[in-house]
């Protein structure tokens, strides 16, 4: 290619690369509500299938809509009004009983064993350390600290409020949303993209439904086990309602999340009911993670597009360090679609060229 004119072309140049770091810098700006749009949309295609079968019973659209945001509706309502109050007092109970883990029995316990197995401690000393430490704390950051985290959960509570109205809304308008969209395509490629698009979604579809089950199937056995079937045989859990709420929202992330929520509630119970229950929870998370892998997991998401195991830990990672917990929620879906559109659309065109 000929330059007849160089300062006209190093300008243009030079336009185009203010222009993508200014689309860059809004699509970072603008990064919270992409995702509670994103979200809202996985969950509308989520939901989507069920319109669908609930059509082909000879049901019209619009009932169909109405029953399944009513459905919808009623079980998020049920659980906040079940499940939250119970995970909030024991949050409530879970904190009162943090400090008495270092009361002064347990304190005058830990300075006695540290002066029978550790005599050339200075014991005085090292109490005079923590006394002038704690003096020397800054509590005015602490207590921005606290705010921070009050802001952060009516933040959280507000994205919440905002992703259940636009799932509304995309779950009543999702098939206007596609035909609108498949109007902006070339009539020519119409047909193909519509195939795939339809493919898309339906599979992110069955995708997001299957790991909502997940979720709440690894959520209603923790609850079974931990707060009744462990306690009838001698192994309290307490905060069990709680737990089971970790296990619920850690399965919604696919591979890592009943890991890490299984890991995360076993060291909960290994600090307020000791080493027996936390060794039958933490047997009972292995013997689930195995079922949950190799039984349900393939049954539950057969229809879905099949993500890799190594995919899906970096598109969560990737998503959770962008854009948090909704980020990586949203990251494995994109990877599913993307994954799909490489299946279907690049590698025939690499064996046809």
């Amino acid at each position: 290619m000929r330059i007849l004119n160089p300062f006209r072309a190093g300008l243009f140049a030079g336009l185009g690369v203010l222009i993508a770091i200014g689309i860059g810098t809004a699509v970072t700006s603008l990064s919270q509500v992409l995702t509670y749009v994103g979200a809202a949309l996985f969950i509308a295609l989520g939901l989507d299938p069920v319109i669908t079968w609930l059509e082909r019973r000879k049901v019209p659209r619009w009932a169909s809509i109405i029953i399944v945001l009513v459905a919808f509706m009623g079980l998020i309502t049920g659980l906040v009004f079940a499940i939250i109050p119970v995970v909030a007092e024991q949050v409530n109970k879970a904190a009162e009983a943090i400090p008495k883990l270092f009361d002064t029995e347990f304190l005058t316990a830990v300075t006695d064993w540290l002066t029978t197995n550790f005599a050339w401690l200075n014991m005085e000393e090292v109490v005079q350390q923590v006394e002038k430490w704690l003096v020397e704390l800054d509590y005015a950051q602490i207590a921005g600290g606290v705010l921070n985290i009050g802001i952060g959960i009516v933040t959280g509570i507000t994205g919440a409020l905002i992703i259940f109205i636009l799932t509304i809304y995309f779950t009543a308008s999702t098939r206007s949303l596609k035909q609108a969209l498949y109007r902006l395509i070339p009539a020519s490629k119409r047909p193909v993209f519509i195939e795939l698009a339809e493919e898309i979604s339906t599979s992110i579809g069955r995708f997001v439904i299957g790991q909502g089950t997940l979720g709440v199937l690894n959520g209603v056995l923790s609850a079974l086990f931990l707060g009744f079937i462990f306690p009838t045989v001698g192994l309290p859990v307490d905060y069990w309602a709680l737990l089971a709420f970790l296990a619920l929202i850690g399965s919604l992330i696919p591979l890592v999340g009943t890991l890490t929520a299984g890991i995360l509630n076993t060291l909960l119970v290994l600090a307020f009911n000791g080493p027996g229950s936390a060794i039958a929870v933490g047997i009972y998370y292995l013997v689930y993670m195995q079922i949950e892998a190799y039984v349900v997991s393939p049954r539950i998401m057969s229809s879905a597009v099949k993500v890799p195991g190594a995919v899906v830990v970096i598109a969560a990672l990737a998503g959770g360090t962008l854009l948090g917990l909704l980020g990586a929620l949203v990251a494995i879906p994109v990877a599913a679609a993307i994954i799909l559109i490489i299946n279907k659309v690049v590698v025939p065109k690499q064996q046809t060229s």
